[in-house]
């Protein structure tokens, strides 16, 4: 069954816990392995169709996140997925080997601080040795080749795949100066959508993974889109920031459109577009 869950950095589940159960699972924000504050503001920026952040992974560092962050979101009743962060892929390892009964989520694309020296699948490969939880990767949508990129973490282990994280982008103000510090950010919004379904396609068209849509979603339309081109989750971002019920009304709305679109669930839905272009091949 499709199941809702947040796009990491975009929900606190312990100040909005009603929020958080809402969903099917939480995501963490990224945890690295030292405490980070993140970049110099100015670090968010509204754009006309979405907008851009550059926080930059703050959070408190791997040790306080296990001893005093990770128990109280463990009382929370959800599954929880831990997004994990570094600067090379030792560091990710480090991490990963501290965590057991969770889903990890490596976030391999972030577009506001520096990227570890070593490949994506180089790094799940380094993850995977040392642990046996679920271990997604997520990607990000400047891949050349999503699909090779997507081949390469599933050959060294991964579990599933999320797609996608932020695009780079700079919005300038009234006096075209950078709005942003950092001066790029990453960019979400609506229209990240495409760019989320042409990778979903791509990843969807080489792999049986489980894949984690998002990019873009504020309705069940929305969703629904994410799973017909091969998502198995879909994942809500921007749009809780506006709409902290979004997950409920994105989950009432996929069902009616699903039925809309002809479908008696919306997991009947699952691949639909591939389907369909490859009988228009045919």
């Amino acid at each position: 069954m499709v199941q809702l869950l947040n796009a990491s950095g975009c929900l606190d589940a312990l100040t909005a816990p009603g929020v958080a159960a809402s969903l099917d699972a939480f995501v963490t924000k990224t945890v690295t392995p030292e405490p980070r504050e993140g970049n110099a503001p100015v670090r968010i920026a509204e754009t006309e169709h979405g907008m851009l952040n550059a926080i930059g992974l703050a959070n408190p560092g791997r040790e306080r996140f296990l001893a005093e962050m990770l128990p109280r979101l463990r009382q929370l009743g959800l599954p929880l997925w831990v997004s994990v962060g570094g600067f090379a892929a030792h560091e990710y390892a480090e991490t990963c080997a501290r965590l057991e009964d969770v889903t990890i989520e490596l976030n391999l694309s972030c577009p506001n601080v520096d990227e570890a020296p070593e490949s994506a699948a180089e790094i799940v490969a380094a993850c995977r040795k040392v642990t046996a939880s679920p271990l997604y990767a997520k990607l990000s949508p400047h891949a050349w080749d999503m699909g090779e990129t997507v081949r390469a973490v599933e050959a060294a282990g991964a579990d599933g795949v999320s797609l996608v994280n932020t695009l780079r982008g700079v919005a300038l103000d009234r006096q075209l100066r950078p709005a942003l510090a950092r001066i790029a950010g990453g960019y979400s919004g609506p229209a990240l959508k495409p760019v989320a379904l042409a990778a979903v396609c791509a990843a969807r068209a080489v792999t049986g993974l489980p894949i984690v849509g998002m990019g873009g979603v504020g309705s069940g339309r929305d969703a629904l889109e994410l799973i017909a081109c091969g998502a198995t989750h879909v994942a809500l971002g921007t749009v809780l920031f506006a709409d902290p019920d979004a997950p409920q009304r994105v989950r009432e709305e996929l069902a009616g459109e699903a039925t809309r679109a002809g479908f008696a669930t919306p997991d009947e839905a699952f691949a639909s577009a591939l389907t369909s272009v490859a009988k228009m091949a045919n």
